[in-house]
């Protein structure tokens, strides 16, 4: 860790740390505070995919290198800041002792079906479900454990809902793609499902 600081006392002697590409990609994920895909970095930059990629792996090394508290994540071709992994547990007394407490086995149900079938309708997680989910998904939303992340094209354009950057902090998660993997017979019911709703509508 000296090692470390010693080299970031140097780079600090010669120069700025970041470019202005990579300075701009850093402020702009910090004042969206949601996962930016590759393409709306690009569009409000204006940078091609190659300045914009290059722009998000300098704020990722920067980020590491100088030990910063969070880490710049990529999960599914979206980026955003995530706690660093080694500042978990010290976290966790504050912000992580909650969940298990205050949500009943039926939000813990829905809010698995939206982590593995995202970005997913009401409807689509009341067919998994067998049950009506309103007030389970208004819950999880006031917890801000979901959120609504797009619309369906759809008649009646119903909302689509993810999970949040809270929910991958309290379950300890890097990212989505860090969830245990569903077994062949609850992947099969999920995708049924969902393809239920689908030729439905």
């Amino acid at each position: 860790m000296e090692k470390k600081r010693h080299a970031g006392n140097e780079m600090l002697e010669q120069g700025p740390l970041l470019s202005t590409e990579a300075r701009l990609a850093e402020v702009i994920l910090f004042l969206e505070n949601e996962p930016l895909s590759l393409e709306r970095l690009m569009r409000m930059t204006s940078l091609s995919e190659e300045g914009a990629k290059a722009a998000l792996e300098e704020v990722k090394e920067h980020y590491s290198r100088f030990l910063h508290g969070l880490d710049l994540v990529e999960s599914q071709g979206v980026y955003q800041f995530l706690p660093s992994a080694d500042l978990h547990d010290k976290l966790r007394s504050c912000y992580g002792k909650r969940v298990d407490r205050r949500l009943s086995r039926a939000a813990l149900e829905t809010l698995s079906i939206v982590a593995y079938s995202q970005p997913i309708t009401r409807r689509e997680i009341d067919n998994i479900r067998g049950v009506a989910s309103d007030t389970i998904i208004r819950l999880l939303r006031e917890r801000e454990y979901i959120k609504v992340v797009g619309r369906k094209d759809v008649p009646g354009h119903p909302c689509l809902y993810g999970t949040s950057r809270k929910f991958l902090f309290e379950f300890n998660l890097s990212s989505i793609s860090a969830l245990p993997k569903l077994s062949d017979i609850d992947r099969q019911r999920f995708e049924a499902d969902t393809m239920e709703e689908n030729e439905e509508t």
